[in-house]
């Protein structure tokens, strides 16, 4: 354990940086998951899709 804090002191930048790389995507592909809910709602795509036709938004 002592090690490890240690490391971190020592190396904080090799650390702290595929940790925040990692955050970083978690938090992009929530934003992304929640923007899904409003494809094709805006005032701009307000139409009713064809049946087959793929959202434009993916």
């Amino acid at each position: 354990m002592v090690n490890i804090i240690s490391f971190v002191k020592e190396y904080w930048t090799f650390t702290f940086l595929p940790f925040g790389f990692i955050v970083g995507c978690y938090l992009d592909r929530r934003s992304d998951a929640k923007l899904t809910a409003f494809r094709n709602k805006s005032k701009l795509f307000q139409r009713e899709l064809k049946p087959g036709e793929e959202v434009t938004w993916k």
